[in-house]
């Protein structure tokens, strides 16, 4: 059987809508599909998410505009057993916490850069996982690729954006690398903001 496709359009509905129009969408699924749910604004991709990855799909989603994000779910042979119509449609109002994550290499570690290189792309998967996710990402020096054209992590990090999390990568960085039209997600930063951003923030995480 091919995949099958949907669309689900939730735009101006407030938490459980969108979620329960995407489950009952989901609970008739069987075999594989792909849904698309439109909705406009993050608490609502950010419950979204929850929904599905505990559904056991594959989730991605990405912010088109302020006011418009697409949320991606992806099922495989997924069986007729396989329903969740029963349970609880559970509305969390934001799931972001006091810290911020603070990336300065496109490697993980020291030793070797390949092996560098497949544990930042894991890192950055990682954050996308967790339960409370970071109020602001900070890309600098060389973490400034990981969100420029051609990044192994732009998905993940798009997904981030899309649940509210602030994507932010220094001008200067991205000029010195010859990035500066290559930036695929978030904003240009500089200086005196990654200062005041790290200087207010809980919890500084650096991977």
């Amino acid at each position: 059987m091919s995949e099958q496709k949907y669309t689900v359009d939730a735009r101006g509905e407030q938490c459980p809508i969108p979620v329960v129009k995407t489950k009952k969408v989901l609970d008739g699924i069987r075999g594989d599909a792909e849904i698309t749910v439109l909705v406009d604004n993050e608490t609502a991709v950010q419950n979204l998410t929850r929904m599905g990855k505990h559904a056991g799909a594959e989730v991605s989603s990405v912010k088109k505009s302020d006011k418009e994000f697409h949320v991606i779910m992806k099922v495989r042979d997924r069986q007729p057993d396989e329903t969740s119509v029963s349970e609880e449609v559970k509305c969390i109002p934001d799931v972001k916490g006091d810290f911020v994550i603070a990336v300065d290499t496109a490697t993980m570690g020291r030793g070797n850069d390949e092996l560098g290189k497949v544990l930042m792309k894991g890192f950055i998967f990682a954050v996308t996982q967790l339960e409370t996710l970071p109020e602001t990402i900070l890309f600098y020096n060389g973490g400034a690729t990981l969100t420029t054209e051609g990044s192994d992590s732009l998905e993940d990090i798009k997904s981030l954006e899309a649940q509210g999390v602030t994507i932010k990568t220094c001008g200067t960085c991205l000029n010195y690398y010859g990035l500066t039209d290559k930036l695929e997600v978030g904003e240009v930063t500089n200086m005196y903001d990654i200062t005041e951003t790290l200087a207010k923030a809980g919890k500084v995480v650096k991977p």
